[in-house]
């Protein structure tokens, strides 16, 4: 699972592989259509449904963030 969820980070913007930050979007590794179109991604590969409340920085701000979000959802 992690593969696949580094994989569509990488589609997205490469930079998130080594992004350590706590915000991707405040430290403008991504913009808010490339945010959407990330999600999207993630919600068809693991046919998910991501609520908007976990769109925040708790749960996307980094790579490590979402990964663990998207583990958490899929349980």
């Amino acid at each position: 699972m992690e593969e696949r969820i580094l994989k569509i980070l990488e589609e997205t913007n490469d930079e998130l592989l080594t992004y350590t930050g706590d915000n991707m979007l405040e430290d403008g590794i991504v913009n808010s259509f490339t945010f959407i179109a990330m999600v999207s991604d993630l919600e068809d590969e693991f046919g998910i449904e991501i609520d908007e409340a976990f769109t925040d920085e708790e749960h996307f701000g980094n790579k490590d963030r979402i990964i663990a979000t998207i583990k958490a959802l899929m349980e």
